[in-house]
């Protein structure tokens, strides 16, 4: 039965599929070519993408010549994964319980997802599971400190004076850092675990980024959607100020971002 933490997420992503695809999925789709390769993931592999979301890491698997299954929660998301990663079987499933037998792929991949479950360990033991010994798993999450792509939207809400309300957090937590994504691979059984941080910067139009927030994407899109119009008014507002201060001459803001990514194997 899933627990508080669990429904809040089902909640937060329900009808948000078209909102992310259209915001934040390019930035998360950054770290898809160094997932893949992390899970030595080629042509023939039989790899499982957990968490698809709109399927561009399915989509690279597949360029590569893999055969790909992808699950997601949320079945906005499922719908545009089968269209954007055609040749891909693309099926609804919810963390930490997977619709496959054991051991019935070569190689599994979770690109911003184990955070996004109530316990992260029982998902990685679960990833493990369908995994045939041997194979491979790789993980990525954000970094709990460094990364600051979101901090322009959180300004913004500050600036505004929202008031934040407290959202309920995973009963099993553990540390956003390298070492602490590594750890929690080997408790969940995983062997030869390699962790280490991805930094880049992430370019794009200011009114693309704007619109995850506006559509409801994630926890800020939660805080921002949810206002009345005169305060959501003035986020937009503040947000503006904040990037006429840093826009670049061509039109775009720099994002820069901090992700985690872990491998190991069965």
């Amino acid at each position: 039965m899933a627990g508080e933490f669990d429904v809040h997420e089902r909640q937060m992503w329900a009808g948000a599929a078209d909102a992310y695809a259209g915001s934040f999925a390019a930035l998360c789709g950054a770290t898809a070519e160094a997932l893949l390769d992390a899970a030595e993931v080629g042509a023939g592999t039989r790899v499982l993408d957990v968490g698809t979301g709109p399927g561009t890491v399915a989509a690279a698997a597949l360029a590569r010549g893999a055969d790909v299954v992808a699950v997601d929660a949320e079945p906005g998301m499922v719908e545009l994964a089968s269209a954007n990663a055609p040749g891909a079987e693309v099926r609804h499933a919810v963390l930490p319980e997977l619709p496959f037998a054991d051991g019935s792929f070569d190689a599994v991949v979770a690109n911003f997802v184990v955070n996004h479950v109530e316990d992260p360990w029982a998902a990685l033991t679960e990833l493990r599971r369908v995994v045939r010994t041997g194979g491979r798993v790789a993980v990525t999450i954000w970094h709990g400190t460094s990364n600051e792509a979101m901090s322009l939207l959180n300004l913004a809400v500050d600036e505004a004076g929202v008031e934040r309300p407290v959202y309920p957090g995973p009963p099993v937590n553990f540390l956003r850092t390298a070492e602490g994504l590594r750890g929690l691979l080997e408790q969940a059984g995983w062997a030869d675990v390699v962790s280490g941080e991805r930094a880049w910067t992430h370019r794009e139009d200011p009114e693309v980024w704007w619109s995850g927030p506006a559509g409801g994407v994630a926890h800020i899109g939660l805080l921002v959607a949810g206002q009345t119009p005169e305060m959501f008014a003035r986020v937009k507002a503040a947000y503006d100020r904040l990037v006429a201060e840093r826009v670049a001459e061509d039109g775009l803001i720099e994002l820069p971002a901090v992700a985690l990514l872990a491998s190991g194997r069965r």
